[in-house]
């Protein structure tokens, strides 16, 4: 159709995503997501919605991008525990090496800017934050840890994993953050020979 501006869905909330894990919500203007996106202020309302629509799909979008590699990470669990996360803290440190995506955690980050979301905005933030403590227990479960150990294990992983991303972001180089990567693997190794 003549005189519509086309552009790629994917490839313009990759950029409004990038731009919110940057600088957060709250520091996050609509003059910034227009650059990030090259998309102008109306462009956005009328294809994205409002910020917090847009937010709430970029969410949606990261938790299912890491998400898909966590349950791969940890879909060898029921055969080998140790080294399923092992492997699921590989795709945090592969986030963290990756110079295409800022440091950080933009769930961790956004998290913690609850304060400053709209009600509708921070519950569904801790909706997704909170999916990974089950898919470790259920990994952890599988690979035959009782459910009150599992349970443990899977929120200490929880925040070793996040701490990494904070680590990470104040500049811990990538061999401190795989020493504590190996004395959470270390202890659940020895957890799981009781």
């Amino acid at each position: 159709m003549a005189g519509k501006k086309q552009f790629d869905m994917d490839t313009v909330l990759d950029a409004a995503m990038v731009q919110f894990w940057r600088s957060g919500y709250a520091d996050t203007s609509l003059d910034d997501l227009s650059r990030a996106t090259g998309l102008n202020r109306s462009s956005i309302y009328s294809s994205l919605g409002d910020k917090d629509a847009l937010f709430l799909r970029c969410l949606d979008r990261y938790a299912t991008r890491y998400g898909a590699k966590f349950n791969a990470a940890l879909s060898c669990a029921a055969a080998d525990p140790v080294a399923a996360v092992r492997a699921f803290f590989d795709v945090t440190l592969g986030r963290i090496a990756d110079p295409a995506v800022p440091d950080g955690c933009l769930m961790a980050q956004s998290v913690m800017a609850s304060p400053a979301l709209s009600p509708n905005v921070a519950e569904h933030v801790k909706e997704l934050f909170g999916q990974q403590r089950p898919r470790l227990r259920t990994a952890l479960k599988a690979g035959g840890m009782p459910d009150e150990s599992a349970e443990d294990f899977a929120v200490h992983v929880v925040a070793v994993n996040q701490s990494l991303a904070v680590m990470g972001r104040a500049g811990s180089s990538p061999d401190q953050l795989r020493a504590i990567v190996g004395v959470t693997v270390d202890a659940l190794a020895r957890a799981l020979r009781r």
